[in-house]
């Protein structure tokens, strides 16, 4: 198999809704916005995910990702960004989000795409472990250049959100593949955008989103972990 090939095979295995991090179970909040009347429309949903890639947690974990696969052969800096990433998290219920799946990204890939760079994590807390942060290491590791790694982890957490959507509003599957083929130039942005941004621009201002995550938490009735 080519290096071309085998990139896109890996992307398309890591970022697919079947590898087992669970990711399916994790709106980001979005089901606080439905249930609360935030989000009802299509429209609405698109304004949300906008909020959420350019100014909340889209933004932020492709610069965390970014310098990831930077520092990969690093395993000091990786731990401290990991740890970093962990603590930016506004929730228990994001923390949640980025811990759980970071950890099970780690395990499967372990298992089936082994890499020296995931040695970084050795001796890490499982707490610690945050999702952008490994799936970067994994990607520089497997010689996986930034920009088609970065978008393919910006794609898969839009299309995980867009499908969330779908479940809670409800919207019909036309209309959510309508939202992601919409973002396509956002996302284009927000990989150019990220690979050059320094490690001082991580943070956000999506405030509703965050809010909607801490409401999450004592929600009566959930469907999803966050």
């Amino acid at each position: 198999m080519s290096t071309e090939h085998a990139t896109l095979y890996r992307l398309l295995s890591w970022l697919s809704p079947s590898y087992p991090v669970g990711a399916y179970t994790y709106s980001h909040g979005l089901e606080w916005a439905v249930e609360s009347g935030d989000v009802r429309s299509a429209q609405a949903l698109e304004d949300w995910l906008d909020g959420v890639l350019r100014f909340g947690g889209g933004r932020s974990d492709g610069i965390l990702f970014a310098h990831a696969w930077r520092c990969a052969n690093d395993p000091n800096e990786v731990r401290e960004l990991s740890e970093l990433a962990v603590a930016l998290n506004p929730s228990s219920e994001r923390r949640l989000e980025t811990t759980a799946q970071g950890r099970a990204f780690l395990s499967a890939t372990h298992h089936a795409w082994p890499t020296p760079t995931l040695a970084a994590f050795d001796g890490l807390e499982p707490d610690m472990l945050a999702y952008p942060v490994v799936v970067g290491v994994a990607a520089r590791g497997h010689g996986i250049a930034l920009a088609p790694a970065l978008g393919a982890y910006l794609h898969g957490f839009l299309a995980n959100l867009v499908s969330a959507g779908v479940r809670l509003i409800p919207l019909g599957q036309s209309a959510g593949l309508a939202l992601v083929a919409g973002f396509e130039p956002l996302l284009e942005e927000l990989v150019e955008a990220a690979a050059n941004a320094s490690l001082d621009g991580v943070g956000g201002c999506a405030l509703a989103v965050d809010l909607a995550s801490i409401h999450h938490e004592t929600q009566y009735s959930r469907l999803f972990r966050s």
